[in-house]
């Protein structure tokens, strides 16, 4: 499964997760992406879209 977005290009960030004890651990975030059936150039694709952009109308859904 596709991890980046398609639209925005927002993708896996890496960094250090702290403890209380302020420990480290070395982690990643993901962006909620989704594979969804979109218009893309009048044609029905699908594609994979991250949900900030599925809710913000940066995408056109396809019935």
């Amino acid at each position: 499964m596709s991890r980046k977005c398609e639209i925005c290009g927002k993708g896996v960030v890496f960094g250090v997760q702290y403890s209380h004890s302020h420990r480290q651990s070395k982690r990643n975030w993901a962006p909620n992406v989704r594979r969804v059936k979109a218009v893309v150039n009048g044609v029905p694709k699908r594609i994979h879209v991250c949900t900030r952009c599925l809710r913000s109308g940066k995408v056109q859904r396809a019935i």
